[in-house]
């Protein structure tokens, strides 16, 4: 059930949250923000505007250390800390400051991991699924082939399952894989195949993210293929294609 805001051709869910986001405009964030008490400050607006910025550049919503990785980029300073986010938007801002920019709230690995290990990955599939054997072990992965205990992953079983895909780990593969397992320990979350480019070229330059170079090593995708054989959950927003 939606609620029509006054004043204003918009509706809202139960939560809050725009049912529509085409709908957004400065006027329509004005208006959320004051039902839920607060009034919109140039600080405010850098948020709501790198939030938006970054929903635009990779279709899919950042989770608060990117946000703050975006807004340092941005202003040039650290100001936006944990303390600030939280003084800007007391509601959260992951939730409350994603409402207010008219995006969507981000998605986060452990939801992933309980939406994806449901149901059997086609047969044609060359990935491991449900569970396999490895030196005498067992390893549940979900129906992409994600590992579902990610601290039983070491470079052995990262060999064995590429190998089950028709990759050969070389020094390559393992610059792309170490890169995967930084980021997620660092941000949280695994990176989609954008995301993974823009930060592998402003590390390591824009050949060796080059999305020609990417495919060669990962033929299935660098995120979701990559993703699987470095032992991480899938790719939030992943727009690799379906394998």
């Amino acid at each position: 059930m939606t609620a029509a805001a006054s004043n204003l051709n918009f509706e809202v869910l139960p939560d809050g949250r725009l049912a529509n986001l085409a709908d957004w405009d400065e006027s329509v964030a004005h208006e959320l923000a004051a039902r839920d008490g607060l009034k919109l400050s140039a600080d405010h607006w850098e948020v709501i505007q790198a939030m938006r910025d970054y929903y635009r550049s990779y279709n899919v919503s950042p989770v608060k250390k990117l946000l703050k990785r975006s807004l340092k980029q941005r202003t040039g300073s650290g100001r936006f800390d944990d303390a600030r986010l939280a003084e800007l938007f007391p509601g959260g801002v992951l939730v409350q400051g994603s409402k207010i920019a008219g995006i969507p709230i981000p998605m986060l690995d452990v939801e992933l991991e309980r939406s994806t290990y449901t149901g059997k990955a086609a047969p044609s599939r060359t990935h491991f699924t449900d569970s396999f054997t490895f030196e005498g072990e067992t390893y549940r992965v979900t129906q992409l082939g994600n590992l579902l205990e990610l601290h039983r992953w070491n470079e052995r079983l990262a060999a064995f399952m590429a190998e089950r895909e028709g990759i050969k780990l070389g020094d390559e593969h393992w610059e792309v894989l170490n890169f995967l397992r930084q980021f997620y320990f660092e941000y949280g979350i695994t990176p989609m195949v954008r995301i993974l480019m823009q930060h592998m070229a402003e590390e390591l330059g824009p050949e060796r993210a080059s999305k020609a170079h990417l495919y060669q090593l990962f033929p299935k995708g660098p995120s979701r293929q990559g993703s699987r054989i470095a032992g991480l959950p899938e790719p939030q927003g992943c727009i690799d294609p379906d394998d």
